[in-house]
């Protein structure tokens, strides 16, 4: 006699959980904690308590976007201690605030360069704005890099050294037009809908600013026989390009060319990287590098993030007897 099967209910909707107190936003936390699903972004080398808080921050953050739990995970990252939206997270938070009456981006050329543009218009107050970052903006803000291979430092048996001639992966130079209509967007959506993002900012340009502000040079002036030297003046932050507005209707949207970017190699060069780590501290730095999750989205290979997860996770399941033991 066959035992009763309850059947199957088909339909329904799916609500995402969504804590309503600190303490259920730290169970929360805790919870995608332990079953190391917090992005390296975020948690870094933190691990129990500290990396549930980073993870509950990054909740939180999102929350005051209007974003689910889950989708805050996935769209934040940390720069230099400041949360940051990757890749055109800044478009989707406006787009689900509700007070978008159109938002268009893309590249097109003027006068022989490229130029990104970014317009849109609020459907609560009716203001509108149109910002264009041109490939002249971008050499004068030193972002623009034509180079096909570069010297850098990459990871060889565990450690990093430099070395010439290396691929220029750089999102730059792999994907100028997209990286040209996401800075347009960056300035445009950031002024026109200020209340919505609340000062934050993208991935790209976080990491650029981070990177001007690690250039400046904290020595003490020297002394000298007439005193003491002036200081040398630091780098400035990348300055908004000028904005307009115009009627004519925008040219179509450039998509990444995915044959730049060798989707095997990265994969490859990650697991490489990792299997040269010691201690699960040196895989979590190793990880870090990379910044996989940023990377292939940028190249259009957002489905493959969960597979660089994946071998990250491989490893660091082999590392823990080692660790361990």
């Amino acid at each position: 006699m066959n035992a009763h099967v309850p059947a199957l209910t088909g339909g329904g909707q799916v609500i995402a959980i969504v804590p309503q107190t600190f303490e259920e936003t730290l169970r929360v936390a805790r919870a995608v904690v332990a079953s190391g699903l917090a992005p390296a972004a975020l948690v870094g080398k933190l691990t129990g308590d500290d990396a549930a808080a980073a993870v509950a921050v990054a909740i939180m953050s999102g929350a005051e976007l209007g974003l689910k739990p889950m989708v805050s995970l996935r769209s934040f990252t940390v720069i230099n201690g400041k949360p940051a939206l990757y890749g055109d997270g800044l478009i989707n938070v406006v787009r689900m605030s509700g007070k978008v009456a159109y938002l268009r981006t893309g590249c097109e050329e003027q006068n022989g360069k490229m130029v990104g543009f970014c317009e849109a218009k609020r459907s609560d107050t009716g203001e509108e704005k149109r910002v264009e970052f041109s490939q002249d903006d971008a050499i004068r803000a030193r972002l623009w890099d034509e180079r096909a291979t570069v010297k850098k430092q990459v990871w060889e048996n565990g450690q990093k050294v430099w070395r010439d001639n290396v691929p220029n992966d750089a999102p730059w130079y792999r994907f100028p037009k997209r990286m040209l209509a996401w800075r347009a967007a960056g300035y445009c959506l950031r002024e026109l809908f200020g209340d919505v993002l609340g000062g934050i900012r993208d991935e790209f340009e976080a990491r650029e600013i981070a990177d001007v502000e690690d250039m400046r040079d904290v020595t003490p002036p020297a002394e000298t026989k007439t005193g003491p030297s002036k200081p040398p003046a630091p780098p400035k932050p990348p300055a908004p390009p000028s904005a307009k507005t115009i009627d004519a209707e925008p040219a179509k949207e450039e998509q990444p060319n995915e044959s730049e970017f060798d989707l095997g190699n990265f994969l490859e060069e990650i697991e490489t990287a990792l299997a040269g780590a010691k201690t699960a501290e040196d895989a979590a730095e190793i990880w870090n590098d990379f910044d996989a999750p940023a990377t292939l989205e940028s190249a259009g290979h957002a489905d493959m993030i969960d597979t660089a997860y994946a071998i990250r996770d491989r490893r660091l399941a082999q590392l823990e007897p080692i660790n361990g033991g």
